[in-house]
């Protein structure tokens, strides 16, 4: 038993010390990770093998309750333009620039995974700098990609559910919101996501990434009282320049004609700098950037 477990731990530490030795050289040269380097940074610790698991538990955990903070309301900008939330996931990894990202605009929202290598590192220098930080809550997909250790099963009991979810949460620090990393297959399914946003701080919110179209996620959490929202846009899917530009414009399009659209990035370089770019002249168009927390229902 003691060979196995050694063995594993060996096993596990050679993909993290090939990866600890990259992003070393990495920063060393002054660069920032592509999008094709980065995946695979993120696929490389999603194989690490766990090294042990928690015994199943047959009665449920109590229910997590934390005061309600008052949430101000979205207010309309008078002008027509809307309201955009900006949630920038997949963070927590080497390579990422933060201060490309925070230098974007203070309200934008920060989604941090809890398997990542700099989760609670991350979260704890956005939170100094006033940040708004969500749990992006690795859940499980339709098809082969792998959402990382921990995820959310549909194979999972109602107690391993409850009790992943709360661990993932407890690994990223000042989370104030949940949303799914993947979960096609997870947020389709109402018992998985029943369980999950019952196992929520009473102060989290939730919103649907809406990895799929069939995603019961939001109906379950207005059924169980719990603020949410949905994504309206993904920015980078394709990760090109012209992409992204398009993108963001079908993001304010929805912002117009909603009053409020939510669009969800990632913090690839090419993102970064469209970004960038762009905000400065959606605002001049009165389009006003708000926190995920201000429009949860």
């Amino acid at each position: 038993m003691r060979g196995s477990f050694k063995s594993i731990a060996i096993l596990a530490a050679i993909p993290i010390a090939g990866l600890a030795a990259f992003f070393c050289w990495q920063w060393l040269n002054g660069g920032e990770l592509p999008r094709e380097t980065y995946e695979e940074a993120k696929r490389a610790v999603a194989k690490t093998p766990a090294v042990a698991a928690s015994p199943a538990r047959e009665e449920p955990l109590p229910r997590v309750t934390k005061k309600r903070r008052a949430k101000p309301a979205a207010t309309a900008t008078g002008n027509g333009s809307g309201d955009i939330v900006l949630i920038i996931d997949d963070l927590g990894f080497d390579g990422q620039s933060l201060e490309r990202l925070m230098a974007l605009d203070p309200n934008v929202n920060c989604s941090i995974l809890p398997n990542g290598t700099r989760a609670e590192e991350f979260a704890n220098r956005l939170n100094a700098k006033g940040f708004e930080i969500l749990c992006h809550l690795p859940m499980e997909p339709k098809g082969r990609e792998t959402p990382g250790r921990n995820a959310i099963l549909t194979s999972m009991s109602d107690e391993e559910i409850t009790r992943a979810t709360r661990e993932n949460i407890e690994a990223v620090p000042h989370a104030v919101g949940v949303n799914n990393h993947m979960g096609s297959l997870a947020t389709s399914d109402r018992r998985v996501m029943t369980s999950v946003l019952r196992a929520l701080p009473s102060d989290l919110y939730f919103i649907d990434s809406r990895t799929s179209g069939g995603s019961v996620a939001a109906d379950v959490a207005r059924e169980l009282n719990v603020p949410t929202a949905t994504r309206h846009v993904f920015l980078d899917d394709v990760a090109t320049e012209s992409a992204v530009r398009k993108q963001i414009g079908e993001l304010a399009a929805a912002a117009q004609k909603r009053g409020v659209a939510i669009g969800i990035g990632h913090p690839y370089a090419v993102t970064l700098r469209v970004l960038a770019e762009e905000l400065p002249a959606l605002k001049a168009r009165g389009f006003r950037f708000v926190r995920a927390s201000e429009v949860v229902r």
